[in-house]
């Protein structure tokens, strides 16, 4: 068994169940378990656990929120590209496994890739204090949260475009404009796509996103291209997604 498992007695006390209960969640899909033989003991993904455990968007905005610097829970840190795309990967893998999301799995998957490579690109050697991203998702309340401890959005767009007054103003850019934070470089950024993706896309199943960097948040949703960015009372370290599928 892999380090990142946990045995049925660890998870009964863990998620203060019993043996029976994690039996039955194991029939009904809600926490499957691993059995490496046929009548082995039942073992468990530590982050089929965690997802059950926490509720995903607050342990991320709780990372994020850290004064004093942390890592991130092993199971939800990235802490260089290469890795985050492996998660992705799996995060791929796990959707194509529900039978409603077949035609729509590329679609979050891409959402979510965008928005964690954002993150790395535009941080890349500039990282305020931890490095890397937050990224875990729970399939049983069908949502994905990224977070990162980076520079935010009106930091990074300040470079190539200075004129940019506060987090709202840097947000609109960021979801609307072909700029990038790589200065000299004039390109599309992903958060431009993420937007065209969600709103104009057509989907079975709509895709949800709500955002925030600084004090600046934004809420898009399928067939609704206006943006409405609200100045948030609280004020968040780097970027914070939750996707909601």
């Amino acid at each position: 068994m892999g380090k990142n498992m946990l045995k049925i007695k660890e998870v009964a006390e863990l998620l203060n169940v019993s043996y029976d209960t994690l039996r039955r969640w194991d029939k009904s899909g809600k926490l499957k378990s691993i059995r490496p033989v046929p009548g082995a003991h039942r073992h468990y993904h530590e982050e089929d656990v965690h997802s059950i455990l926490h509720d995903i968007f607050g342990e991320a905005k709780k990372w994020i929120s850290q004064a004093i610097p942390t890592e991130p829970p092993a199971c939800c840190y990235c802490p260089d590209s290469p890795f985050f795309q492996y998660q992705l990967n799996k995060f791929e893998t796990d959707l194509q496994l529900l039978p409603d999301l077949q035609n729509e799995f590329s679609l979050i998957v891409s959402t979510v890739g965008e928005i964690g490579n954002n993150s790395f690109d535009h941080n890349i050697g500039s990282w305020p204090d931890i490095r890397g991203v937050f990224f875990g998702y729970d399939l049983n309340k069908r949502k994905a949260a990224l977070a990162d401890r980076g520079q935010g959005i009106l930091k990074t767009l300040k470079r190539v475009k200075p004129e940019l007054q506060n987090d709202q103003d840097a947000l609109y850019t960021a979801f609307t404009e072909t700029i990038t934070g790589r200065a000299p470089e004039q390109r599309g950024n992903g958060l431009k796509f993420v937007k065209m993706v969600i709103t104009e896309i057509s989907q079975s199943i709509p895709i949800q996103l709500s955002f925030q960097s600084g004090r600046a948040a934004l809420l898009l949703e399928k067939s609704n291209k206006a943006l409405n960015i609200k100045k948030t009372n609280d004020s968040v370290k780097g970027c914070l997604a939750l996707i909601s599928f």
